[in-house]
């Protein structure tokens, strides 16, 4: 199982430091994914066996999926493996490939940038009243957890980090010979999944 884990974590190539952490935060982020299943049986058996609902299973796990969203693409962005049109990727030769990948990283270190100033100001709101008094946002429901607040922020932090990661993809194509490429892995991408 070891040496299992170890290529399968071998096979992502990482292109800067802050890729690799974020990489090696993938394995601990992703295990929310199965508190996510555990606490979603556990409503559903209380629910509908015990007839006691609970006040947290539907709030925890709409803010646990959506941290584990927005690191997913902070993610996907460190292993190479976002989305990229394949089949025109493909048919050009690796000197237009290279800028291909200064565009994307231009653009989406723009976007990210963008979506990061817009996402500011929910935070800000989130975590601050009008008059300058600290409080977190809650939900307003009977439990009334702070997630909303947590969520921004989570957010706001989830766009800087991907808007530094395109920023260094840019630096690092740009530099880039275009006969030193070297082409992202897609041998676990079946046909179906380009159309």
């Amino acid at each position: 199982m070891e040496t299992e884990d170890k290529g399968r974590q071998d096979s992502f190539p990482t292109q800067d430091p802050l890729s690799s952490y974020l990489v090696f935060l993938g394995r601990p982020i992703s295990v929310a994914f199965l508190l996510i299943t555990a606490f979603t049986f556990f409503e559903v058996v209380m629910r509908y066996v015990f007839n006691m609902p609970t006040r947290w299973v539907h709030e925890t796990t709409i803010a646990l999926s959506a941290i584990c969203f927005a690191f997913g693409g902070a993610y996907c962005l460190a292993i190479d493996k976002h989305i990229r049109m394949i089949v025109v990727y493909d048919a050009v030769s690796p000197r237009v490939r290279r800028w291909l990948d200064i565009g994307i990283s231009m653009i989406g270190c723009l976007s990210c940038l963008l979506m990061a100033w817009a996402s500011y100001g929910l935070a800000y709101k989130a975590f601050w009243t009008p008059t300058g008094q600290f409080r977190l946002e809650t939900t307003g429901s009977a439990w009334n957890p702070p997630t909303p607040a947590i969520v921004k922020a989570v957010l706001f932090i989830t766009l800087c980090l991907m808007a530094i990661q395109f920023a260094l993809q840019f630096v690092r194509h740009l530099r880039r010979d275009p006969s030193d490429e070297v082409r992202p892995d897609t041998s676990d991408v079946r046909p179906s999944d380009n159309v």
